[in-house]
């Protein structure tokens, strides 16, 4: 066996169909629409459903829309560890402001 034949690339995982993108456009429709509702709540249920809404749209957007799934582990966890920085910066961010 070649040395270049241990490089070679798994494509044998099937990237998904039209009906699997469809039905995450879907599920984004109907978050995008609960956190309209939650934003007629009034503005503290608005920031908490932003808070916790808007990462899950994220997450299925680089999950299937910018094929995050078919990469390997080592990107999958460098972004993991960039969004958990990003998330400890925001932690700190709103601590410091909720004491002021």
């Amino acid at each position: 066996m070649s040395e270049h034949a241990e490089h070679t690339v798994d494509h044998t995982q099937e990237h998904p169909g039209y009906g699997t993108f469809l039905k995450v456009w879907v599920a984004l429709v109907i978050l995008t629409g609960c956190l309209v509702g939650v934003s007629h709540l009034g503005q503290t249920y608005a920031v908490w459903g932003l808070l916790t809404l808007t990462p899950l749209k994220a997450g299925l957007v680089f999950y299937f829309f910018m094929h995050l799934r078919y990469e390997g582990a080592l990107l999958k966890i460098v972004v993991l560890v960039t969004l958990g920085t990003l998330l400890i910066f925001f932690t700190l961010l709103f601590s410091d402001v909720a004491f002021r």
